[in-house]
């Protein structure tokens, strides 16, 4: 077995959890063979190179083996090879987000019950007007 569908090997390199999600990635355009965008019926081979994109994260890996059914994550890590590049940039990426300052941090203090007190006074002042 030298090919396989895209969508079929994506499930089996535990990219995507249930073929589905791998057919669905495939056909909205969040994975690319060899720089271009294709189906899920479209086969790859060893040495092909795809762009996965998850969420906001994008992976570029290199098929190294293919496989059609879905075995141990062990077993999954062995069919690609993530390129140096790709890899730099997702730990660039963790990196930003660990450092990066949590949401809400530029709001300032809890406000006090006073505060809240004058708050909805205010609000309760501009629906009348």
């Amino acid at each position: 077995m030298e090919e396989a569908r895209i969508d079929r090997w994506l499930w089996a390199a535990r990219f995507y959890k249930t073929r589905t999600a791998a057919t669905d990635a495939v056909a909205g355009g969040r994975v690319h063979l060899n720089g271009a965008r294709v189906k899920p019926a479209k086969d790859v081979r060893p040495g092909d190179t795809l762009d996965v994109t998850i969420g906001d994260t994008r992976r570029e890996v290199v098929v190294v083996a293919v496989a059609e059914r879905r075995g141990p994550a062990s077993v999954a890590q062995s069919l690609y090879e993530e390129t140096p590049d790709s890899i730099a940039r997702r730990e660039q990426r963790a990196a930003d987000r660990r450092f990066a300052r949590p949401l809400g941090a530029d709001l300032g203090a809890r406000p006090t019950k006073q505060d809240r007190r004058r708050l909805e006074a205010l609000r309760r002042a501009n629906r009348r007007a």
